[in-house]
C-alpha cells in the first residue's frame, strides 16, 4: 500500500502518516488518516465492528475502500487519493449510499426495555428501565443499530437536521462537530464497557455512567428550551 501526500483536507496531525514508504507497516497515524475519511456512524455496514476497525483493515490491505455506505462517494474518493488507488464504486453488498440520518423514538409507544440504549454505539439514547427513552438528536449517527432490537417497533430512521453552515464537513449535510463527537463517544463507550470486565472498576463505572446520563439529559433540556425560544 502506498501512502501519498496529496490530500490537502487532512488535519496537520496526520501529515506524517501519508509519507511512509510502501514497505512500512501501517502505524496508528496511518489508521487515523484513513479513519478521518469515515463519517463515524459506527453502523457496521462495512462488515467491521467500528469505523476504526474498518480503517485498520484498510491499512492492513485486508479489505477495499468502497464499503462505507454513509461515506459514499466522498469517502471512496478521499481514500483513493490518500492511498493512491483507483476509484471504484460502492460495494452493493454493504447497502446503498444515503444522506445523513438519525433515529426517532415514538416516546408514547416506548416500553422502556433499554435494548436500544444497549445497542447504540455512541450513547445517543437515554432513559432508564420501564421508563420512556429518547434520542439525543444532535448525537445520533443514524447507524440503525437500535431499530432491530426494539420489541415494539417504536423507532424509525429519518433525515438528520441540516447542520449550521459553519459546521460543514467532508460530507454534505453532516456536521463536522457531530463526526468528531461520534468518534469520541464511541471510544468512551468502548472503554467503559471494557472496564466492566474488571469488578474493581464497576463502582466507578456506574458513577461515571450516571454523570454522563445527567449531562445528556441536561443537553436535551437545553436544546428543547432553545427550540421553544426560537419558535
Amino acid at each position: 500500500m502506498m501512502w501519498t501526500g496529496c490530500s490537502s483536507s487532512l488535519p496537520p496531525i496526520y501529515s506524517q502518516a501519508i509519507l511512509m514508504p510502501e514497505t512500512h507497516l501501517p502505524t496508528s497515524a496511518h489508521v487515523a488518516a484513513i479513519d478521518h475519511y469515515l463519517p463515524q456512524t459506527q453502523c457496521t455496514q462495512c462488515g467491521y465492528p467500528s469505523c476504526k476497525a474498518y480503517a485498520q483493515a484498510i491499512a492492513d490491505s485486508k479489505t477495499s475502500i468502497n464499503r462505507c455506505p454513509p461515506g459514499g462517494e466522498v469517502t471512496i474518493k478521499g481514500l483513493a487519493t490518500l492511498l493512491d488507488q483507483s476509484l471504484i464504486s460502492l460495494d452493493p453488498e454493504c447497502g446503498p449510499s444515503h444522506a445523513p440520518q438519525q433515529a426517532f423514538i415514538v416516546e408514547a409507544e416506548c416500553i422502556g426495555c433499554t435494548l436500544c440504549i444497549q445497542a447504540c454505539p455512541v450513547d445517543a439514547i437515554i432513559g432508564i428501565a420501564k421508563m420512556m427513552h429518547t434520542v439525543i438528536e444532535d448525537e445520533c449517527t443514524g447507524c440503525r443499530l437500535c431499530v432491530g432490537p426494539c420489541p415494539v417497533a417504536c423507532i424509525s430512521i429519518g433525515p438528520a437536521e441540516m447542520p449550521p453552515s459553519n459546521e460543514s464537513s467532508l460530507w454534505p449535510g453532516l456536521s463536522s462537530r457531530r463526526v468528531l463527537q461520534a468518534r469520541e463517544r464511541f471510544h468512551n463507550r468502548h472503554r467503559r464497557l471494557q472496564q466492566r470486565t474488571n469488578s474493581d472498576s464497576i463502582p466507578y463505572d456506574r458513577r461515571k455512567m450516571h454523570e454522563e446520563i445527567l449531562a445528556s439529559v441536561e443537553r436535551v433540556r437545553l436544546r428543547r428550551s432553545n427550540k421553544k425560544l426560537a419558535s
